[in-house]
């Protein structure tokens, strides 16, 4: 069953739709800089993830085809026949199942530090028991090394602080339901039945999303294209903002609404 999730729409209403989802324990604020960079041109669409800021925290498991539909169903409210899509992390594997099972919705794809695959699966386990126990603040030292070079995290002490809040915030059973997604998340098999034109962005240091995997990732994919951000963990948007808004715009280049 689908959920509402919460959402802010910017930017105007006769422009191109770009829908953005956030990756794991974050909200939809980690995409601020992109929306202000191309809510100009762009009817800009950032959304909670179910579990995560505003939207309902339904009991897990989650599945990611859960996360898709709740997407469908989201573009379904707005009246939206149509849009483009960028997630990263967990939004990025989201994109990836659009792009298979509801590519006629969509004008272009942007799968950020993402794989089609996310293992190992055990880790997934221990972290959504863990979470479920003890809440995600546990988490949070090691997620901060994931997310931020030491360059960054020493450079942006504020917004460091500002997204490790988020995750401390994030629901325990709405972070451990997405766990629970990337368990069972594997498309590598199904790549190639992507048909939406499709960027692929890797951080150069993410050891999440790596640029192994994301270069994987672009081969499955027909005609798919991947740029490589420098100085990027695995919170690429957050860390090198124009690059990744840049690049954006770039693959974005030509649609229409």
């Amino acid at each position: 069953m689908t959920v509402n999730v919460d959402h802010v729409v910017e930017g105007p209403e006769d422009a191109p739709a770009l829908v953005f989802s956030n990756s794991l324990g974050t909200t939809r604020q980690m995409w601020g800089a992109q929306a202000a960079a191309l809510s100009r041109s762009f009817r800009v669409v950032r959304y909670d993830t179910r579990g995560h800021g505003g939207s309902p925290v339904p009991e897990g498991p989650y599945s990611v085809a859960d996360l898709g539909a709740d997407v469908v169903a989201l573009l379904d409210r707005l009246g939206l026949e149509r849009a483009s899509f960028c997630g990263l992390s967990i939004g990025g594997a989201t994109g990836i199942w659009l792009g298979v099972n509801a590519a006629d919705r969509f004008e272009r794809l942007v799968l950020c530090c993402t794989a089609a695959e996310l293992g190992p699966r055990q880790q997934w386990i221990e972290r959504a028991a863990l979470v479920r126990v003890d809440g995600t603040a546990p988490l949070a030292d090691a997620t901060m090394d994931r997310w931020f070079s030491p360059e960054f995290q020493e450079a942006e002490p504020e917004r460091v602080k500002e997204m490790r809040e988020a995750l401390i915030a994030t629901p325990a059973e709405g972070y451990a339901g997405c766990c629970d997604a990337l368990r069972d998340f594997d498309m590598r098999a199904e790549l190639g039945e992507v048909s939406v034109p499709t960027l692929v962005i890797a951080g150069d240091d993410d050891p999440v999303g790596t640029p192994e995997r994301s270069h994987e990732l672009a081969d499955g994919i027909p005609e798919a294209r991947l740029e490589v951000i420098a100085h990027a963990r695995h919170l690429a948007a957050v860390e090198q903002t124009e690059a990744v808004s840049d690049a954006l715009l770039e693959h974005l280049k030509g649609v229409t609404a």
